[in-house]
């Protein structure tokens, strides 16, 4: 990760189905109409099979695709999708070092 402080945060939504992760994504930028130059959202959801669960390969591309030289934020709807964004963000070399820096949203959870 380069460090661009005039870039905005990326956001990466993670959850263990791909459908809620675009679903999401697609809801939050229509909600907060972002402008073309505005924050990365990215989804990571679901396995490569359209089953339900984390890839930490898919939430690793994604953690890449969000950050625009600011970091990026991890939504995650259980604490398992936490520790998978951790493990993956381990893997890109220290854009996310340990799942105490990711944001997360329990949104299925409840909490």
């Amino acid at each position: 990760m380069t460090s661009d402080a005039s870039a905005p945060v990326g956001i990466v939504v993670v959850s263990h189905s791909s459908e809620l992760a675009d679903a999401t994504v697609r809801l939050v930028a229509q909600l907060a109409n972002l402008p073309g130059d505005g924050p990365r959202l990215v989804a990571a959801g679901g396995l490569e099979d359209g089953s339900v669960g984390t890839d930490a390969a898919r939430i690793a591309a994604a953690l890449a695709a969000a950050d625009a030289g600011s970091g990026v934020v991890v939504l995650a709807d259980l604490g398992s999708a936490v520790l998978a964004a951790a493990s993956a963000g381990d893997a890109l070399d220290g854009v996310l070092a340990a799942a105490d820096e990711a944001a997360a949203m329990d949104k299925l959870e409840g909490r």
